[in-house]
C-alpha cells in the first residue's frame, strides 16, 4: 500500500529535476499515478493535493522549497535568497 510519504517523495523527485513544480500539473499526475487516495476536490471545485502529502512534501523540502502564489508553483530557493518561509508573493 501506498503512503503520503512515498507520494510526496515522488513528487519531490519530479521538482528536483525542473525549475518549478506547478500544483495544477502535478495534481493530476498524482491522481493518474498513485489514485484518488491522495487528491481531493477543494471548495472552489478544483482537484488538489491532499493535506498530508503536501505535510510529507513539506518536511523533504523544508528550506530549500518555496511556494510561487502567484505562480501556484513550488520553486528552488535561490543561491541569493535567505529562507523566510514557505510563501513568497
Amino acid at each position: 500500500m501506498i503512503t503520503a510519504r512515498e507520494v510526496a517523495e515522488w513528487m519531490f523527485s519530479h521538482f528536483e529535476t525542473s525549475k518549478y513544480l506547478y500544483q495544477e500539473s502535478i495534481v493530476y499526475k498524482i491522481k493518474k499515478e498513485f489514485g484518488t487516495d491522495f487528491v481531493y476536490t477543494n471548495e472552489n471545485g478544483n482537484l488538489a493535493i491532499g493535506k498530508d502529502v503536501l505535510k510529507e512534501f513539506r518536511k523533504l523540502s523544508e528550506g530549500k522549497v518555496v511556494w510561487e502564489r502567484g505562480d501556484r508553483a513550488w520553486r528552488k530557493l535561490r543561491e541569493n535568497e535567505t529562507y523566510k518561509g514557505r510563501q513568497v508573493e
